[in-house]
């Protein structure tokens, strides 16, 4: 089953069960993925590692707005925010932990013969694409940093 039928099955649940913020985030979602198949030089249709890049979007957007949210002391905000976000890593692949991420990169830097943090790109480049959907960019980023200094 696709992510889109399966978040489809999920709007029908929710609406049943009225459950707003699940169904609110839900939406979102689906709307997302429609967007990004009837982009311009989209394909035929999304595939997985495709469906996983706009979930990460979706929860990136989220957890930045719960930032600009707490920071404006907007907590009724935030709490909606914070309530999609939570529908929306029920979807995502379980993220590894630091020192799984840690062990990988570390690899990585073995393979790509990284010396020093004038390396990095060539680094990330090859840690982003093998970490997709695993890890998130930042998190990625700031192991990379710590290991190449």
């Amino acid at each position: 089953m696709s992510l889109k039928e399966q978040i489809e099955a999920d709007i029908k649940k929710a609406m049943l069960e009225k459950n707003k913020d699940d169904l609110r985030a839900l939406r979102a979602i689906k709307s997302m993925i429609l967007l990004a198949q009837t982009e311009k030089g989209a394909s035929e249709g999304l595939n997985s590692e495709g469906e996983i890049k706009i979930l990460q979007k979706a929860a990136k957007q989220r957890t930045d707005s719960i930032a600009i949210y707490q920071q404006q002391k907007r907590d009724d905000l935030a709490a909606i925010e914070q309530a999609e976000l939570e529908v929306i890593k029920r979807y995502l692949p379980e993220q590894m932990s630091e020192e799984e991420l840690e062990k990988i990169i570390g690899q990585i830097i073995e393979k790509t013969g990284a010396k020093g943090p004038q390396d990095m790109g060539k680094v990330m480049g090859a840690a982003s694409k093998d970490l997709a959907g695993k890890a998130d960019g930042k998190t990625i980023s700031i192991i990379v940093k710590k290991l190449l200094s």
